[in-house]
């Protein structure tokens, strides 16, 4: 695939089924995602695989975080909770490590792993996978956090969502660059 046409044409894929990624296309998206800029070659990055009978214990995971800030949650959005891990084979985990430096402060870091995981997804529609950046507040829930085994200072950025197409993807909408860049005027 060529690169332009990559990043010119890179959806999301909500819809996605088995099979999951192989482990081939997997070292080749965590390669990609290894490749984001990285102001004081601090790697603020870390990821978690979730599969299989994971998938499940994520969707408990995702119901007692709800029950642990609500007494009376109802039975349909424990439902939704539960379900969500399954709507793909495989989810990665998107961790950030924001780390003390006198250079680079935690806001720059936390920029270095969103980049890391659009090279993920951009390492992903390249070799026809099926990939969705998934947050919500649960991706955002201490409890859930602490679940995966996060530390203090880590921070789950969402999850991406992995697996086979449903169907055919979606094109991506045309936009006008001109709406959105302009020329800075100095002598202002």
């Amino acid at each position: 695939m060529d690169a332009l046409d990559l990043l010119i044409n890179r959806v999301s894929v909500p819809r996605l089924a088995e099979p999951a990624p192989t482990a081939a296309q997997l070292d080749v998206m965590f390669r990609a995602a290894l490749r984001a800029p990285d102001h004081g070659q601090l790697r603020p990055w870390r990821f978690l695989t979730v599969e299989g009978e994971a998938c499940r214990q994520l969707g408990e995971l995702f119901v007692h975080a709800l029950q642990a800030r609500e007494a009376n949650v109802p039975d349909e959005a424990i439902q939704k909770a539960r379900k969500m891990p399954l709507r793909a084979p495989m989810l990665v985990a998107v961790i950030a490590r924001v780390q003390s430096h006198p250079k680079v402060p935690g806001s720059e870091q936390l920029l270095a792993v969103a980049c890391a995981a659009h090279g993920l997804l951009l390492a992903a529609h390249a070799q026809g996978v099926g990939a969705v950046w998934r947050t919500g507040e649960l991706s955002h829930d201490r409890f859930v956090a602490d679940g995966l085994g996060l530390a203090a200072d880590e921070h789950l950025l969402g999850f991406i969502y992995l697996g086979t197409p449903e169907g055919s993807l979606r094109r991506a909408p045309e936009l006008d660059p001109q709406a959105f860049v302009s020329r800075w005027d100095a002598t202002r």
